[in-house]
């Protein structure tokens, strides 16, 4: 495959540049793309990881570095955080029952991690003999997403007591504000304008946030997308979950595309796209790498996988699609 380097910040796959002129709708993940959650949710894997092992397993954790967080992600079956809690949970308290270096173990466990997600981290501990069934049964996960004792803990640390009061009616058990408060909005009405005069209403969202969450962090810019026909996932039944397309194809469909762009920075973005063309949907993928951890690492991850647009950020789609 040849990429070209448009401009900086841009690689277009070769056979793409012709391609991006029939595109006539745009959808976004949220996460990672709209907002930079390296200090909301991803700070929020961090830290209810740390409080559950020790408040269930009496276990003082490792730091959970962007390595193991963005290496559950690539494997294409932990959209959802608290899946990748979940599993770090498990893994780090495998290593201390077992007495070997939790960093490593945890490294194995993600070189063993695939699509299926959480079934492919059990299956991994089970080959390893590691016995974490008083932990699964205490947290009994996933569960109903309102009372599930995980999704309890890690939304009212996520949401904080007001937002997550707004959500579920019920009270927090923290005081502290929410990590949702760090939440970096990337979008702007500058952007939105520009590709507003290429795409008109046909911009839209699939993502594994609910919308409560989304219009939190958003506000008012939320309300320039078209959000009849957009999916926000946690207020889905758990097997609409990416990388399941069907919410992808729903909105394509409700937006009356031909020939969508579908802009995310994850595996199961990816997947979500590749299975759309599968289905006879022409679905184009643009991958965002620059609010990830390691951006370099996060762009060479894309270029492998063969994604046909790779952009630095959002703000460079008006130059990649040749609107400026």
């Amino acid at each position: 495959m040849t990429y070209v380097h448009k401009s900086d910040g841009i690689l277009v796959k070769e056979d793409m540049l012709d391609k991006v002129g029939s595109i006539d709708a745009i959808i976004f993940d949220c996460d990672g793309v709209l907002v930079d959650v390296s200090k909301s949710y991803d700070l929020a894997i961090i830290q209810v990881t740390q409080y559950v092992l020790e408040k269930f397993a009496g276990i003082q954790s490792i730091q959970i570095t962007p390595e193991i967080i963005g290496g559950f992600k690539d494997s294409g079956g932990f959209n959802d955080e608290v899946d990748v809690t979940y599993a770090c949970i498990l893994c780090l308290a495998a290593a201390e029952r077992m007495g070997i270096d939790a960093k490593k173990f945890i490294l194995a466990a993600i070189k063993n991690a695939d699509k299926s997600g959480i079934e492919s981290i059990e299956r991994f501990l089970l080959l390893q003999n590691a016995d974490v069934s008083d932990i699964k049964e205490a947290l009994d996960y996933p569960g109903p997403h309102a009372t599930n004792p995980l999704y309890v803990i890690f939304d009212q640390m996520f949401y904080g007591p007001e937002l997550y009061y707004k959500i579920f009616g019920k009270k927090s058990s923290f005081e502290q504000p929410g990590l949702i408060e760090n939440d970096l909005v990337i979008i702007t009405d500058t952007l939105l304008d520009a590709l507003g005069e290429k795409f008109g209403r046909k911009i839209a969202i699939v993502t594994g946030r609910g919308l409560v969450s989304v219009r939190y962090s958003l506000g008012e810019l939320l309300d320039r997308f078209d959000v009849a026909s957009s999916m926000f996932l946690e207020d889905e039944p758990r097997s609409m979950a990416k990388p399941n397309p069907e919410s992808l194809l729903s909105t394509i469909k409700k937006l009356d595309s031909k020939h969508c762009l579908y802009v995310g920075d994850s595996m199961e973005d990816l997947l979500m796209a590749n299975q759309a063309n599968r289905l006879g949907i022409k679905t184009t993928f643009c991958g965002i790498y620059g609010t990830n951890k390691n951006p370099r690492a996060k762009k060479e991850f894309f270029v492998g996988k063969g994604a046909p647009l790779i952009l630095e950020s959002i703000n460079l789609l008006p130059k990649a699609l040749n609107l400026a």
